[in-house]
């Protein structure tokens, strides 16, 4: 008896804590990984050692389903919540610039150089997207966001 209530006391912790977290990510101006509607704070998945958010629980299936799919839009909102930070540059992966920023899908992004800069700028929709948050750029530019420590 003594189990099960300590047990259920962790678990609401943890769900108190959850909420808290999902809170403290500023989603002004976010939009939902699958569709360009406004995400919710209550709407989210796991992804990267990070969370992503969706408009509705639709859009949070249609992610669970098929990550691959959803991947480069998932990647712009870990950095556009500010749960991961650029480090690189997407292009060549070498140091930034910071004379070179700009923004891609509302996001702020820096490049090592004008070269980099002009093929993101010259690439329209989806194709600029992709070559800032693609896997392979992500990973050789963006880093988990140290946490803040009161």
């Amino acid at each position: 008896m003594l189990l099960k209530k300590v047990a259920s006391g962790l678990a609401i912790a943890l769900v108190a804590t959850a909420t808290v977290f999902a809170g403290d990510v500023d989603l002004e101006g976010v939009k939902c990984v699958v569709a360009s509607k406004p995400a919710d704070a209550e709407k989210s998945a796991d992804y990267k050692d990070g969370k992503v958010y969706f408009c509705c629980n639709g859009c949070a299936g249609k992610f669970a389903k098929n990550k691959e799919k959803f991947a480069n839009s998932a990647n712009r909102q870990l950095v556009a919540t500010k749960q991961y930070e650029q480090k690189a540059c997407p292009i060549s992966g070498r140091e930034l610039n910071p004379e070179t920023g700009t923004e891609v899908s509302g996001v702020k992004v820096t490049f090592c150089c004008n070269g980099c800069k002009g093929k993101v700028e010259k690439a329209e929709g989806d194709a600029k997207v992709k070559l800032v948050f693609s896997e392979k750029a992500f990973a050789k530019a963006f880093a988990k966001a140290a946490e803040e420590t009161e």
